[in-house]
């Protein structure tokens, strides 16, 4: 209409001006005809102004009705993961529906798909969350709501507590008096030299441009960080915890236990050098590299029921702890007892002494428990396959010998090394990414890797991944940390994976979940 007007104002005749209006935008006479009527009510009331058809009040979706949407939406989630438009046609198809929202009949496919949009729905590759099999398993939660959380609450009161408003600022509200608490994560990542941005806008005339193949060369990073003061560093910044590690049998081999534990010692020594006046604590993910315990550590899961000659497979060192290697390359292992036990406050020998007529023999895990006053004259040596009745405690020998406090609360390596500098360790609970903020800052640096220049060699590789970690702010830190502690409130108020996740992106910012986070899960039936 406006077009038309502006038309007839620069000379155009009346009618010719409308019928060149109406053709512009691809209509002919009756248009031609309605917008001289518009125009002419238009001139004489100024308020008078023709609706829309794609205006609200010309013509309303019946997917506006919040009744309806919130039932396709409860029908569509029922359905499971593949959900399809001609599943919406056919439920709107069926008559008792139909009746109750006063439809006359069903809507068509493209139609169905306009509104699985509008009730949240997308066509695409569905993301990868941080929620896999595995992160509600019974085992998995118990640990995690009855030694993660209790021993994180333990030095959570201790710990700095940045604000949310701004993360250069300590909360005004926390107080501690004595010792800081200093809580570094641990964590590994590997760069590839080839893993570049994929999206971009394209030019259609834009030639295919030939790539590398693979992924290129590949560096791992080990490296720990704390909300206080991010990377861990000496504080004159000449000194780094970080680690940079070119795995692979031909490279510098694979990131084992022992170099988890040398790493562990170097971020140590300049803990105590640099930064006396904090306590600290290393949280670790629950890895076998990072759990591995002493060689000769008791262990259930292979002895034999009855005297034997028996021991545990070990790796032979050399007289500096490193491991020695066949000509194969594999490394050589032999036999050696297993340390003894503890019971009661008394230790226990697992081998008969000398003098003994089975002297220098493994007793047997019946001997051991007899020794412990147990009856297991009518027990087997486990049940089949291992796979005890839920709940069982005493129904085979190897079970109860894993109850047993000596046998079930034995020390990692690592946990070994920092305690003996005065380090606590915490292993967090298995497929928890989201409570270690460091993947955070992974997520932050490779994105920025990701747009710096192909890594042709080794030395741009490294460069690049060193100039992309410490480019992350800190202050970017201390909100992943926020984030991460968030999750560890839900957790504490004893909601689930899913549930978690709702409520930390729902009280995005916030450090804990208010408590009232029960009644808005049920309120928006999150389960």
């Amino acid at each position: 209409m406006e077009y038309f007007l502006r038309a007839f104002i620069n000379g155009a005749i009346w009618s010719n001006a409308a019928l060149q209006t109406a053709q512009f935008v691809g209509k002919g006479p009756y248009l031609s005809r309605k917008l001289r009527v518009w125009s002419k009510a238009y001139i004489e009331d100024r308020e008078n102004l023709p609706l829309s058809k794609s205006s609200q009040e010309w013509s309303n979706s019946r997917i506006e009705d919040e009744d309806l949407k919130e039932e396709l939406r409860i029908h569509l989630q029922s359905l499971g993961k593949y959900v399809t438009a001609s599943a919406l046609v056919k439920y709107l198809a069926k008559p008792d529906i139909q009746l109750r929202y006063n439809l006359s009949q069903t809507i068509s496919l493209k139609t169905a798909e306009r509104w699985m949009m509008s009730c949240g729905f997308r066509w695409t590759t569905a993301q990868n969350g941080q929620y896999i099999d595995g992160h509600e398993r019974e085992d998995v939660v118990d640990y995690r709501q009855n030694r993660f959380l209790p021993a994180w609450y333990a030095l959570d009161s201790k710990t700095r507590k940045w604000s949310t408003i701004d993360v250069t600022q300590l909360d005004e509200e926390q107080t501690i008096t004595g010792r800081h608490t200093v809580v570094w994560f641990h964590d590994e990542s590997t760069f590839y030299a080839h893993d570049r941005r994929k999206k971009r806008w394209v030019h259609k005339d834009e030639k295919s441009t030939p790539q590398p193949k693979g992924q290129g060369l590949s560096l791992m990073v080990a490296d720990f960080v704390s909300a206080d003061y991010g990377w861990l560093r000496s504080r004159d910044g000449m000194q780094s915890a970080r680690i940079l590690f070119r795995a692979g049998k031909a490279r510098d081999g694979y990131f084992s236990n022992d170099e988890i534990i040398r790493h562990a010692e170097k971020a140590m020594t300049i803990l105590e050098k640099d930064y006396p006046d904090d306590d600290h604590v290393f949280v670790f993910d629950n890895a076998t590299t990072h759990l591995k315990r002493a060689d000769d550590a008791i262990s259930a899961r292979q002895m034999p029921k009855g005297c034997k000659d028996w021991g545990v497979n070990a790796p032979v060192r050399d007289a500096q702890g490193n491991l020695i290697r066949a000509d194969s390359g594999k490394v050589m292992m032999q036999k050696v007892r297993i340390a003894d036990g503890f019971h009661n406050g008394v230790p226990q020998e697992f081998y008969w002494p000398e003098g003994h007529e089975k002297a220098g023999l493994f007793k047997g895990m019946a001997s051991i428990l007899t020794e412990r006053g147990f009856d297991v004259s009518k027990l087997k040596a486990q049940c089949k396959n291992f796979e005890c009745a839920a709940g069982a405690m005493g129904c085979c020998c190897r079970r109860i010998l894993y109850r047993q406090p000596d046998f079930a609360n034995i020390e990692s390596l690592l946990e070994t090394t920092c305690k003996a500098r005065g380090v606590q360790v915490i292993f967090l609970p298995k497929f928890h990414c989201e409570l270690n903020f460091i993947e955070q800052c992974w997520g932050f640096a490779k994105r920025l890797y990701r747009g710096y220049p192909m890594s042709t060699k080794d030395s741009d590789l490294e460069q690049n991944v060193e100039k992309a970690l410490d480019a992350v702010p800190l202050a970017s830190m201390r909100r992943f940390a926020i984030r991460s502690s968030r999750f560890m409130d839900a957790y504490h108020k004893c909601l689930n994976g899913s549930q978690a996740a709702w409520a930390a992106k729902k009280y995005r910012g916030h450090r804990v979940l208010p408590s009232s986070i029960l009644a808005e899960l049920d309120e928006a039936k999150i389960i």
